[in-house]
Parts: C-alpha cells; structure tokens; sequence
C-alpha cells in the first residue's frame, strides 16, 4: 500500500470493515476508521492498531464529507439488519454522494449475493440499487461480491445458530452446494483492491474460498470441534418475528437457483483465502 492514500473504511467496528482496517493496516496503509461510537472498545482497538477513529454515521450525510476529506479511497459496507432495508439504500447513496463530492478516486463497495436482478430477495435488490446510483456518479468503482460467511457458522450474534443448522438446511436444503468465504479474507481481498487500481477499479468480483453444502459443513464442524453443532429448533413464524421474511425468501431462492463462483478467481488475489475446514479447525484452536 502507498501510505500517502488514505482509504477511509465505514463500518469499521463491524466484521467486514474491521476486517478491512486490519488488512490496509497491517499492509502499511493510512487508515480513517469511520464509526457511530468512537469511545467503543472495538474503536479503541483499531486506534490502538494505528487507524485513525472518526465519529461518522452513514444515516447521516452532513457527518460524512468531513470524514471524507482528503481520501483516496472509501470502503463502503452497509448492514441491513442494523439499519433496516430501507435505510440500506439510503445510506449507500449518502456514502456515495459523499465521496464523489470530497473527490476520491477509488470506492471499493462490499455488495453481495449474485448479482442479478428481480430475485425478489430485498438485500440482494438493494445492493443493485447502491451500485447502480455509484455508478451513476462516475466514481472509479470495485464491487465485492461474496455469497456466504463463514461466521454464520459460530457467531451468535450475526445470525443466531437457529439459522444455520436448523432454518438455512429446511429451507435451501441440507445438500445445495453454497459458496463460503470468511469475513477477514473479504478484507485480504479489499486490501489487495486498494493497493492496485489499474487492476481493479471497473472490475465486479465474485468471491468465494469453498464451495461447501451445509451438510457438508456440519461435519466438518464435527470434525473440527468432536461434536456436532449445537442447533435450536425454533419455527418459521418467530424467525420471522425477529428478523422479517427477507433472508428465509433468500434461502428459498438459494434452493432452487445453483450459484456459480470461480474459486481460483478469488485466490488469484488472496491465495491463502481459507477452505471451510481451515477456517473451522483455525477458529477451533485459535
């Protein structure tokens, strides 16, 4: 990385940002954190780490141009299950709009699923819709586009485990090859984007480290861990309560439309991007 670009990241206390911080970080880059509570201790670790910790809140855009002054790049994110559906386009644009009017030259945007459109999944739309308006803008433009995390596996608080090892396997089907990546490679690869525009900028990128049907990773799970994973049985009516229809409608969608990803693409940039079994077996003992 050339040091004398600062790429400015949102949602940096998140998995994608930080993970994102880490990686521009460890490659010797400038970093402007932007985040909605900077005395947080996720904050106080990227500070720690060496970025610089703004106060920004994306459903705010007179707090972004500020925090955008003086960029070469912005790595935009957005979590719809923080912010709503609704706000996610919002706040896309805003991130948008403020970085075409501070004059940055790279926007590295973390979209996901793949990439068509009128698949009816809310998410999937949305994230058409930001790209479409970023586009829109002339900005120098990469799009990231990873299908499934590999946190969905352990984290409670991303999705809880009712997800993945109840609801996910009804509902797409216990033996439907998924694509997997992990958080932290997502920010290997945007580290990897910054650093080299020529290469990237205009450039949509499908990632995924494995190809794994959840069946599959439930073993590898017992592999890992001597055990199975632990599910909780809970119906379709309160997931729905607490999360909306939006991602059973996408675990529908995922049943009967096969996703296509070119892994050796996604290594060609990171060739240390983490199989399911790695990633698994290096959480297990880290």
């Amino acid at each position: 990385m050339d040091d004398t670009r600062l790429v400015v990241v949102t949602g940096a206390t998140g998995r994608q940002g930080g993970a994102v911080v880490r990686h521009l970080l460890a490659a010797g880059g400038r970093v402007r954190a932007l985040t909605r509570n900077p005395s947080s201790p996720a904050a106080g670790r990227l500070a720690s780490a060496g970025a610089e910790v703004v106060r920004a809140d994306m459903a705010s855009p007179d707090s972004l141009r500020p925090a955008f002054a003086g960029a070469y790049g912005v790595f935009s994110v957005q979590n719809p299950m923080i912010s709503g559906l609704d706000q996610e386009v919002q706040q896309g644009r805003a991130v948008g709009d403020a970085a075409a009017s501070a004059g940055v030259r790279h926007v590295v945007y973390a979209s996901a699923g793949p990439g068509i459109p009128e698949t009816g999944v809310r998410q999937w739309d949305n994230k058409l819709a930001v790209r479409a308006h970023l586009e829109s803008l002339g900005l120098p433009l990469t799009v990231l586009r990873p299908m499934a995390f590999m946190e969905l596996m352990t984290d409670k608080d991303f999705y809880p485990p009712v997800s993945m090892w109840h609801l996910m396997p009804k509902l797409i089907g216990d033996n439907r090859p998924l694509p997997w990546l992990c958080a932290d490679d997502v920010g290997a690869v945007a580290a990897k984007v910054f650093a080299d525009p020529d290469r990237f900028a205009g450039v949509e990128l499908p990632l995924a480290a494995d190809v794994r049907t959840i069946g599959e990773c439930r073993e590898l799970w017992r592999e890992a861990h001597g055990r199975p994973p632990r599910g909780f049985p809970m119906p379709l009516w309160l997931f729905h309560r607490f999360t909306g229809d939006d991602l059973t409608r996408m675990w529908r969608w995922l049943r009967t439309h096969p996703v296509a990803f070119d892994l050796a693409a996604t290594r060609a940039i990171v060739p240390s991007a983490r199989t399911v079994r790695e990633w698994l077996v290096q959480r297990t003992y880290s």
